[in-house]
């Protein structure tokens, strides 16, 4: 009888632990789920909505630029080969510029071609235009996430100059997930084109230089006259009319900023 009892208490024990094992993997199993369920919204639901989202605003930027200006809308894509595979190792201190830009037509470039008002804080008001990264997306002003970031927009710095003004109009945009406009941004190369087109005009900027790497809280590639505080060989030394695009580094991380800079070629007034 003892001896019963003993393997009846055994079997009751090995019995229950094999279901708080089962039970552990079926919550293995579901967190698993959530979790895959989780990134593919991230990676692929957030991308889709957002980028439908933007390709919407620009269609409707250029509705109303038809109707003040007269001026037919642009493609919906931007034209130019692909991006292709990045080639050569980013530019190094001290690395001259590309092609250097033809000067900027006085009459055109001072006073500022816009003759809109200040954008409010979220509102669209531009196209950027990349055609070596097939990237057409509205610009916005500020770099709120909700607002303007995570719709798939490319969002103005606050206090950087406006597209044409002499100074440094300063974009930042996602590098993946909400429409990552900026996954690429890595293949740009010196004398590529980056055009902002706005209701009163189209500006070209030249891609010139990049910085591969600094941190989140480098300000002094925003200021008027680029130069990383970070990593000053980086940066320029005489006002102009600049472009600056920053953008998360490594992918998937947000630690450090890759930023490329441009200046401005020609302004075509609409």
């Amino acid at each position: 009888m003892k001896g019963d009892t003993g393997r009846g208490a055994g079997g009751v024990g090995r019995g229950r632990g094999a279901r708080a094992l089962w039970t552990a993997a079926e919550c293995a199993v579901t967190l698993g789920l959530v979790l895959l369920l989780f990134v593919a919204h991230q990676l692929w639901w957030t991308n889709r909505q957002a980028q439908s989202g933007a390709a919407r605003q620009v269609a409707e930027l250029e509705r109303e630029w038809a109707v003040t200006t007269g001026v037919r809308p642009g493609p919906r894509s931007a034209p130019g080969p692909g991006p292709g595979p990045a080639s050569g190792p980013a530019p190094g201190p001290g690395l001259g510029p590309g092609p250097a830009p033809a000067p900027v037509p006085r009459a055109a470039a001072s006073p500022s071609p816009s003759r809109s008002p200040s954008p409010r804080a979220g509102q669209a008001y531009a196209v950027l235009v990349v055609p070596r990264l097939h990237l057409r997306v509205p610009v916005a002003e500020g770099v709120g996430r909700a607002d303007v970031l995570d719709k798939g927009y490319v969002g103005h710095y606050p206090g950087t100059a406006q597209p044409g003004r002499p100074g440094n109009f300063a974009l930042a945009g996602h590098r993946n997930t909400h429409g990552e406009p900026f996954r690429n941004l890595d293949r740009l190369e010196p004398g590529d084109e980056v055009r902002v087109e706005t209701r009163d005009a189209v500006l070209t900027y030249v891609v010139d230089r990049t910085l591969p790497q600094t941190t989140p809280g480098d300000g002094g590639v925003l200021r008027p006259v680029p130069r990383s505080e970070v990593r000053p060989s980086y940066g320029y030394g005489e006002p102009g009319h600049y472009l600056t695009l920053t953008t998360c580094t490594p992918e998937y991380t947000s630690t450090y900023r890759l930023v490329i800079w441009g200046k401005l070629r020609s302004v075509r007034l609409r």
